[in-house]
């Protein structure tokens, strides 16, 4: 998610408010990229393993112990740097450790129902009461999405409503920036890939041996901060691109493949791209996203296990994208009126 802290960071910024960047491994070292000028500390988080086959449920509920005793140290830790670094309000972005008496807190979500399927379903009633809970214990919930008919997540976060809940309109990197670039088409295909391991790397290597068969001219993004370039002959590999050259990317594709993060939803929602989802094996929400975008025509999906890049290509001509939406001020006015009461 740390994408969708940008424009969080930026509005902000905007308002002059001193910025403490909060995070661990390849978020921090994006929004490092992205903020040089700004404080940055190492921030671990719950280091959840996602499995390579089997259930995501039952490694949830397996590793509920540890996340459990993550929320704990994370919210005894956030104590100590709100008297080291002085610091006057907090914005979680999905960390449910993050609230404090001390000060004012903000917990940003897309998330209030937890998708669960087979008869793990029979648990979404006791997760969103949990979930209610621990977002409970902050002062407001952000959620990044527009209200009424348009908005992008539906059930996660429409089904059902919280006391402290504020809709504050999609939040991409790219929505201040995507009426000043204009590239001409180079690409066929742009692959965006993201998301934990092992399944990044399986996903890779399943992209990577069906374009070396084909014709097609792509880009490859490796979601890796810390790589090097590389390429394979019609493919171009970056590890990592920042914002202004991902969106120039994005704009010279014909077609984006990606998983569907609601990050990245909101990312082509803002770029207008047609798009290819894979969701992430097991992931609920991503397969509930990419169920729901497919069932609007916005976007094709298919499963990773019967991927067939060709087939996908051809299918998702078919489906028309997100209509853009323009940026929106409702952000900023939740900022200035969060800085306001601190």
């Amino acid at each position: 998610h740390a994408t969708r802290c940008i424009p969080i960071i930026e509005a902000l910024l905007e308002e002059n408010a001193f910025v403490i960047i909060a995070a661990e491994g390849g978020p921090l070292e994006l929004l490092k990229k992205e903020f040089p000028t700004l404080t940055c500390v190492n921030f671990p988080g719950y280091n959840f393993t996602y499995p390579s086959k089997g259930s995501m449920e039952l490694q949830m509920i397996l590793s509920t112990p540890k996340i459990l005793r993550g929320i704990k140290s994370e919210h005894n830790t956030l104590d100590r740097f709100i008297d080291h670094y002085r610091i006057d309000g907090v914005i979680s972005d999905n960390r449910y450790g993050l609230w404090s008496k001390k000060v004012k807190s903000v917990f940003v979500t897309h998330q209030i129902t937890i998708k669960a399927n087979g008869l793990f379903k029979l648990l979404e009633p006791i997760l969103f009461r949990i979930n209610k809970s621990y977002i409970g214990k902050y002062d407001e919930c952000w959620v990044p999405d527009h209200e009424g008919e348009k908005n992008l997540s539906e059930d996660l976060a429409h089904k059902k409503v919280l006391p402290n809940l504020h809709y504050i309109g999609s939040l991409s990197r790219f929505k201040k920036k995507h009426s000043t670039h204009e590239s001409s088409r180079r690409y066929d295909l742009m692959v965006i890939l993201s998301g934990p391991e092992p399944q990044r790397s399986i996903f890779e290597k399943i992209v990577l041996d069906q374009l070396s068969s084909s014709s097609l001219k792509a880009l490859v993004v490796q979601g890796l901060p810390e790589g090097k370039i590389q390429s394979q002959p019609g493919v171009m590999m970056f590890p990592h691109l920042e914002t202004d050259k991902m969106l120039e990317a994005m704009k010279s594709a014909d077609m984006i493949l990606c998983r569907p993060g609601y990050s990245s939803i909101m990312d082509l929602e803002a770029t207008g791209n047609k798009a290819i989802l894979v969701p992430t094996p097991g992931q609920t929400e991503q397969e509930y996203l990419a169920k729901t975008m497919m069932e609007k025509g916005a976007f094709y999906s298919e499963t990773q296990s019967n991927f067939d890049l060709a087939r996908s290509m051809e299918m998702a001509k078919g489906y028309a994208g997100l209509d853009k939406n323009d940026y929106s001020d409702k952000l900023k006015k939740k900022v200035e009126l969060f800085l306001s009461c601190l």
